[in-house]
């Protein structure tokens, strides 16, 4: 057990250290951090979306920024598009589940928001279909993905892309970007 547990753990740190060597990945986060709080500071929303783990990651950074990351502020707001299972469900029913997200950003997202959409493949249809959808509503799209980015890394206008091929690896990774997005973000607007 110990050698696993070990192991695991130093595939974390190789990923992370890979993250730390790229320029143009943690340039790509600073950029994300940077038309967030613009979106924010024009009165504008973060739109969010991800299945599995993924909407997992969605509704926690929504939820930083609704309440609170690590400073006493006021909220901003996020929408979390997986976390309303009527809409989905029916959605899913009447059209298709790659349907369930572009039909709700028809529904919410406008011109001033921004769209992240959450894959670790970076392949998932509805999430593809999602960013399709809020670019031609004119909102900005970020995809936060693994694997190479896959399909949504070429449709997203901004990509964060971890480099790994193991979902576990990759995730955890995303939940240390979205922490820093969400103190980056707290930092430039808790003045």
């Amino acid at each position: 057990m110990s050698n696993l547990i070990a192991k695991r753990i130093k595939e974390t740190i190789d990923v992370k250290q890979a993250i730390l060597e790229d320029p143009v990945l943690l340039q790509n986060i600073s950029t994300a951090a940077e038309r967030m709080i613009d979106v924010l500071k024009e009165g504008g929303k973060l739109v969010l979306c991800g299945n599995g783990g993924s909407a997992s990651d969605a509704m926690h950074f929504a939820g930083e920024l609704v309440g609170r990351f690590q400073k006493e502020r006021t909220s901003w707001p996020a929408l979390v598009l997986n976390s309303d299972p009527v809409a989905m469900s029916s959605i899913a029913n009447d059209y298709d589940y790659s349907e369930v997200f572009s039909r709700q950003v028809d529904a919410f997202a406008h011109d001033r928001d921004i769209l992240v959409g959450i894959s670790t493949s970076g392949n998932s249809e509805n999430v593809l279909k999602a960013i399709k959808a809020a670019r031609s509503k004119g909102a900005y799209t970020v995809g936060l993905l693994g694997h190479g980015g896959g399909k949504i890394a070429k449709e997203a206008e901004l990509s964060i892309v971890v480099p790994s091929d193991v979902t576990a690896r990759i995730q955890e990774s995303h939940i240390v970007i979205i922490h820093i997005l969400c103190e980056l973000i707290e930092e430039a607007l808790s003045v």
